[in-house]
């Protein structure tokens, strides 16, 4: 099954910027070692939030406002799509991404082929 793992910072960049620039790219090492595990179909870090646009339409209109369309706090850093047998091996992958032991949050959600 293909899991999408959501990854949120939720402050953890500020802790990886507080550590010494040794330890800071050993964290990038980790990052890019996740990318090339098993499994893993794609994954990339994303530009922050505020950068992003969010598109709705309405009447036959395009409207296009500034910021993500969700709070800062719940904004998706990045992402990587898994290709594990099942939702264990998922969620051990999951436990692998740095910011998930730094105050970041991971999320595994299954998705749907169709």
């Amino acid at each position: 099954m293909k899991y999408m793992i959501q990854v949120r910072f939720n402050g953890a960049d500020a802790v990886i910027h507080g550590l010494p620039s040794d330890e800071q790219d050993m964290i990038t090492t980790e990052f890019q070692t996740v990318r090339t595990l098993p499994g893993v179909l794609d994954g990339n870090q994303l530009e922050a939030p505020d950068s992003a646009k969010t598109v709705r339409v309405s009447g036959g209109q395009t409207l296009v406002s500034d910021g993500p369309a969700v709070d800062d706090v719940a904004a998706i850093s990045g992402y990587y799509i898994l290709d594990a047998p099942d939702l264990d091996k998922a969620i051990a992958f999951a436990a692998q991404i740095p910011v998930a032991r730094m105050g970041g949050t991971v999320e595994v959600r299954g998705m749907i082929e169709r």
